[in-house]
């Protein structure tokens, strides 16, 4: 009898909860801060930070009296790398993150959230070329990718969320260098995957 209790108790309770949950639509933009990890070629490569730039809709479910909620959008997303030798290679993405989201407000006027979740991107295009010791190559993007986000905010308003993200590729973005020109001094490279690193800036208005 208590655990029917018990049971009926959560029940009204999420069930009161859900009925408050609020389910917010907008359009989150930023500015990214991105280079790759490359492994063992990290020192002749030497990437340094490219800066691009994300736009897209978003939507967040929160549960106002918990903080918990979810959200998610759908990015276009340019990201990349410049080297000091052999030149920049940028590519363009949609990303899909889906984070889970706590949020603490001040009566709605003021909070701060914090979110972390997974993220799948699809390759849109590659763009750039590498011209190492005369040898001028392309760098092939890959169809897929996955990763993490980590991200801290303020929000003001209940309308204005501005906040830092960090992604942490856990796929290569990267499949194999293409010559145009003979291989010279980067013959039998081949494959250089690559994991990229993004720190962003966003800005995101809810309607």
């Amino acid at each position: 009898m208590k655990k029917y209790l018990v049971f009926t108790v959560i029940a009204v309770l999420f069930t009161a909860l859900s009925a408050q949950a609020q389910l917010k639509l907008g359009l989150k933009a930023g500015v990214n801060l991105s280079s790759v990890s490359f492994g063992d070629l990290e020192s002749n490569l030497d990437p340094s930070n490219y800066t691009g730039f994300q736009v897209g809709p978003m939507v967040e479910f929160t549960v106002p009296i918990v903080g918990i909620g979810m959200d998610a959008a759908l990015l276009y997303s340019q990201t990349g790398f410049t080297t000091p030798d052999y030149g920049t290679i940028k590519n363009g993405d949609f990303l899909l993150p889906v984070n889970l989201k706590y949020k603490l407000s001040l009566m709605g006027l003021a909070g701060a959230y914090a979110t972390t979740g997974p993220y799948a991107g699809i390759n849109l295009f590659n763009d750039g070329k590498l011209d190492i010791d005369g040898a001028v190559a392309s760098l092939e993007s890959k169809s897929f990718k996955f990763g993490w986000n980590f991200g801290l905010g303020v929000e003001l308003l209940s309308k204005l969320q501005v906040g830092v993200n960090y992604q942490l590729g856990i796929t290569e973005d990267f499949g194999s260098l293409k010559f145009d020109t003979p291989l010279g001094a980067m013959e039998g490279v081949g494959k250089l995957g690559g994991k990229p690193r993004v720190w962003s800036i966003t800005a995101a208005y809810f309607f």
